[in-house]
This record gives structure tokens, C-alpha cells and sequence, in this order.
């Protein structure tokens, strides 16, 4: 899809950098106060350009939205990790840099990968959102996914809440 000098299109290796700045950006913006902050800098740290780099070589589904030449956000998608649960693909990842955000473009984003997914026989899918993320429960509440179910993740010592919301095919 590309509108003027807005577009999204498959990650290749030469947007490592960008995906890794928008993921510093996105993930510092959205987590700084619900993920204890020594954990939340590791975590950025381990996703930098190199491990993207990588992730990209191996052919892992990343779709990126490019404003201007420059990558802005980023999905990433594949199978559902929760077995249990009937959708069977999932949203990984979903990140604007926050200059973007609340313009439109996450739900541009969030259709591409709809689409993505529904290409690859995965019309169904989940969403995992931390509980404390007001703005993404938000998002994923306004695109229509309804509670699946709740579980926790672990990060360093804390096990943060997170909702599962779930997409049937349109």
C-alpha cells in the first residue's frame, strides 16, 4: 500500500536500523512506568539494528510503514503462540515512533497486517496487550477485538497483566 510518501511494504535487511529506532522510541514512550526500568532498558538494548538485522535474514514476517522515506512503525505477525486459544495467527508487535501516533497510521498498520495474516490462511488472530497500557487496550478495543483471555508474562522479577484480545475474519 503506498499513499504519496506514505507506505507500507515488507521489512527488508537495510530497515534494521529504522525498525530499531522506532522499537527504542515506541517501547521507552509506552512501557517507561509499567515495565520496571532496569528490565525495560535491557530489553531495548537486546533489540538493536544487529538483532533485527537477523530477524529479517531469517525471513521473520515484518511489515514496515514508511512516512517520508523513513520507516515510522512497524508490524510484526505469525501463528499464534497460545495454542489454546482458536485464532490461529497473532500480532506480534505493533509500534509507531510516538511523533506518529494518534494520526491514523497504527490502524493503516493494523489492516495491513490483517491482510498479511489472511494471505497466509491465518484469518483469525490475538493480540497479547500489558493491562497498563491504556493506549494500546484502547487501539485494540477500537479496531474490535474482544478478551480472549487474560494471562501474565514475566519480565526480570515482576509478572506484568496482559489481556489477549482476539479478530475473527472480516
Amino acid at each position: 500500500m503506498k499513499l504519496g510518501q506514505i507506505g507500507i511494504r515488507r521489512a527488508e535487511t537495510e530497515d534494521a536500523g529504522g525498525i530499531a529506532d522506532v522499537h527504542d522510541a515506541a517501547w521507552r514512550h509506552a512501557y517507561r512506568g509499567i515495565i520496571p526500568g532496569r528490565d525495560l532498558e535491557r530489553m531495548i538494548a537486546r533489540r538493536g539494528p544487529l538483532w533485527w538485522h537477523r530477524a529479517l535474514k531469517r525471513h521473520t514476517a515484518v511489515l514496515v510503514l514508511e512516512v517520508g522515506g523513513k520507516v515510522a512503525g512497524y508490524v510484526t505477525i505469525g501463528p499464534n503462540r497460545m495454542r489454546m486459544l482458536p485464532q490461529a495467527g497473532e500480532i506480534y508487535e505493533l509500534y509507531l515512533s510516538p511523533e506518529h501516533q494518534g494520526l491514523g497510521f497504527g490502524r493503516l498498520l493494523f489492516e495491513a497486517a490483517r491482510a498479511e495474516l489472511r494471505r497466509y490462511g491465518l484469518g483469525s488472530f490475538s493480540v497479547r496487550v500489558l493491562v497498563d497500557n491504556a493506549a494500546a487496550v484502547g487501539f485494540y478495543e477500537r479496531m474490535g477485538g474482544r478478551m480472549v483471555a487474560e494471562t501474565g508474562e514475566r519480565i526480570g522479577e515482576t509478572t506484568l497483566p496482559l489481556t489477549v484480545y482476539g479478530f475473527e475474519p472480516e
